[in-house]
């Protein structure tokens, strides 16, 4: 009787501590999957935060062309004419490009009329944001 007992006492420490385990275990990989799922999927960058990495241009491979810009971000607008913007392929530059670039650049960065600051690029440099207008002049 003594051995019966202690074997099933024996057995209901074995099972006691295997379920201790697998519920510790389930309880591990419960919290793990629950914190990838709400984990953040992004985060907010400033230009010129250094804790933020590279730029997007340059994490894209380099500066993008005023045709890439301009077919990406600002065909938006300058393509159609959208609120009286400049089309493209139009005599509507001719005024503006004898402005000079700079001044059109200024516009560009800081937004004029109703095109607000960087147009639709807000991830644009200005050199890209340069050649962009170059290309919307040259069209």
């Amino acid at each position: 009787m003594k051995a019966l007992i202690s074997k099933a006492a024996s057995a209901l420490v074995t099972v006691g501590f295997t379920v201790a385990v697998s519920l510790t275990a389930q309880a591990a990989t419960s919290d793990e999957a629950i914190a990838a799922r709400i984990a953040p999927v992004g985060k907010v960058c400033l230009q010129g935060d250094a804790s933020c990495g590279t730029a997007s241009a340059a994490s894209s491979g380099g500066t993008r062309s005023g045709a890439d810009v301009v077919a990406a971000a600002c065909n938006a607008c300058h393509g159609t004419g959208v609120l009286g913007a400049p089309k493209n392929g139009s005599g509507d530059w001719a005024a503006r490009a004898d402005k000079g670039i700079d001044t059109l650049l200024k516009n560009a960065i800081n937004g004029i009329n109703a095109m607000p600051p960087r147009g639709t690029c807000a991830d644009c440099s200005d050199d890209e944001i340069k050649a962009a207008i170059e290309h919307m002049i040259s069209l």
